[in-house]
């Protein structure tokens, strides 16, 4: 667990959509961390196995592309704006702009690791 953590100037380790990810505080239930996927950028698709997130947009702009059975949207992405990635979903986000798009994004029940997310098909 670790309760109290400044914000990193590298990134920890790239997520499995090889977004760049600053690890933040964690607790039994859940665990933050700051994500950001550079200019012109896009995702990997992915969905998550066990655990939901919710993430707030904190600068930069993009869209959000989640399906969850067969019901799809494509949520654009700006800063100020928070959003739901329920467990199952899967997803994939694109950076639109000339600056990077950076979000924190907090999971429940916390990261498990690696082997949380798998590879779908995407949208771009």
């Amino acid at each position: 667990m670790n309760t109290d953590r400044q914000l990193p100037g590298a990134y920890d380790v790239l997520a499995p959509d090889g977004s760049e990810v600053r690890i933040l505080a964690s607790g039994a239930r859940g665990s933050m961390a700051h994500f950001t996927l550079p200019p012109a950028q896009v995702s990997k698709a992915v969905a998550h196995r066990s655990v939901e997130e919710v993430w707030y947009i904190i600068s930069g702009q993009g869209h959000m592309w989640r399906k969850t059975g067969d019901v799809e949207s494509v949520t654009e992405l700006q800063a100020g704006l928070s959003l739901i990635i329920p467990v199952g979903t899967q997803f994939q986000f694109c950076n639109t702009g000339t600056a990077p798009l950076k979000a924190i994004g907090v999971t429940m029940p916390p990261w498990p690791g690696m082997d949380e997310a798998f590879e779908v098909v995407g949208k771009w």
